[in-house]
């Protein structure tokens, strides 16, 4: 995952996270156009880009349930797991579990504070990019072929 600069769109400054299903490969395309561009001299666009490798991943994240959790977290910020339970009038296992997963898929950090884990979010928005065409580095079957 890589965080930088918000976006810069007048006085709404949103942070927008993209979040595509790709290979490993796929995701160094952009870091090495950064790096590029850098060599150049140029400044890189930013890059909020989170890149998971299957589209499993990407139904688990847009479950109802998880949504609903980047949702209270971003707007009610919750300060512990147990408040953002509460907001969403669900167990506190269950929204452990939840954001715990979302943690691993690089959508949801926790700050300690005490003995609480508060989770978090630094996005306003997610866009979700899911290629739909096979590109030049996917495997092609051709057993498929007659």
């Amino acid at each position: 995952m890589s965080k930088t600069e918000p976006t810069n769109d007048g006085a709404n400054d949103r942070r927008t996270l993209t979040v595509r299903v790709g290979t490993p490969d796929n995701a160094f395309d952009a870091v090495e156009a950064q790096l590029a561009a850098l060599e150049a001299g140029d400044e890189p666009e930013p890059l909020y880009e989170v890149v998971l490798q299957r589209e499993e991943d990407l139904q688990r994240l847009l479950s109802a349930r998880n949504v609903q959790l980047l949702q209270t977290i971003a707007r009610e910020e919750p300060q512990s797991i147990r408040e953002a339970a509460r907001f969403v009038g669900r167990d506190v296992r269950q929204v452990h579990d939840n954001l715990s997963e979302l943690e691993t898929l690089g959508l949801v950090e926790f700050e300690q504070v005490g003995r609480s884990k508060k989770p978090t979010v630094w996005y306003d928005d997610i866009n979700i990019e899911l290629p739909v065409a096979i590109t030049d580095t996917e495997p092609v079957d051709d057993s498929a072929k007659a």
